[in-house]
């Protein structure tokens, strides 16, 4: 049986002297000693589904972390989405994977004589002059870099779960309180989805320590580790609720800690579907894909031969 580790916690935002809004001490904390409530793996959780997330929206199909990804990704069937979020030089959050725009989008010809086409660099305006689909077809010219809000807007409308990925947060100081702010201003997202639905909302990063801080702001939200954590170093962590490591190298054995350890897991990123089918078999709670058609098809394949 899988088992997670459940945070619960309440958050509130107050206005400062001048105005702005800032996020006020939450009245729980899993690891603080008043109010603290945390389910540990000899407590299991009634089973979720297995979830099949789609990396960077359905980014086998459409261009990557743009609205057309997540509009894919709900035509083809998920239910998760993952997507990778950044702060512009005017401290605005969009989506993108990349430090720099110059991959995934047109800018060195909308923008020849920058210096920098990192998004740390340039404003949103700039941002939003780009071209973020012909890259990948001519069928997705125009296709913008969305911002943040416009993304959770879209996964509202559309019913989906999120899985968000905070790139690189020493790039973006601060990133961590713009993201709760900005979750926080939409009730969907703090409101919890049933027992035995995936989460409504997961948080993630390779930055560790900016996760620790992303969970102080946001205690009741699921926070996740991405990387190999090392199994003598789980419970250093017992503050985070899922460890999400490369499905290159994946064993039976390191899934069992985890979880033993009350942590959920889901690899990233497959997209065979033997492969897929394998790490289910390792007993993950799902796998993070380019191809969500071919995930839910994985998936079924697994929970056909089960049972």
């Amino acid at each position: 049986m899988r088992r997670i580790a459940i945070v619960v916690g309440a958050i509130t935002l107050t206005v400062t002297a001048g105005g702005a809004p800032a996020l006020a001490a939450p009245s729980f904390h899993p690891s603080g000693p008043v109010g603290a409530v945390r389910v540990s793996a000899e407590q299991p959780s009634p089973e979720r589904p297995l979830v099949a997330v789609a990396h960077r929206g359905a980014s086998g199909h459409a261009p990557e972390n743009t609205l057309a990804a997540i509009d894919a990704a709900d035509e083809l069937g998920a239910v998760t989405v993952e997507i990778d979020v950044q702060l512009t030089a005017d401290g605005e959050p969009v989506l993108m994977h990349d430090a720099s725009l110059e991959r995934t989008t047109d800018i060195e010809e909308v923008h020849p004589d920058l210096d920098s086409y990192d998004i740390a660099d340039l404003t949103l305006e700039q941002i939003e002059a780009v071209d973020a689909g012909s890259w990948f077809d001519p069928a997705f010219e125009g296709e913008p870099v969305p911002t943040f809000e416009e993304a959770l807007d879209r996964l509202e409308s559309l019913d989906l779960n999120l899985f968000l990925e905070v790139k690189d947060p020493e790039s973006h100081p601060g990133i961590e309180e713009v993201l709760a702010e900005e979750l926080t201003s939409h009730s969907y997202w703090m409101r919890k989805n049933p027992p035995r639905e995936p989460n409504r909302l997961m948080i993630q990063s390779f930055d560790w320590d900016s996760m620790e801080t992303s969970e102080d702001l946001l205690p009741s939200v699921p926070h996740g580790l991405l990387g190999e954590v090392p199994v003598d170093e789980l419970d250093d962590h017992d503050w985070a609720d899922m460890v999400n490591p490369n499905h290159t190298g994946l064993t039976a054995d390191y899934v069992s800690s985890v979880q033993e350890a009350g942590f959920e897991i889901m690899p990233y990123t497959v997209n065979e579907q033997d492969r897929m089918v394998e790490v289910l078999e390792m007993g993950t709670d799902g796998f993070v894909t380019d191809f969500p058609d071919i995930g839910q098809d994985a998936v079924a394949e697994f929970e056909g031969a089960r049972w």
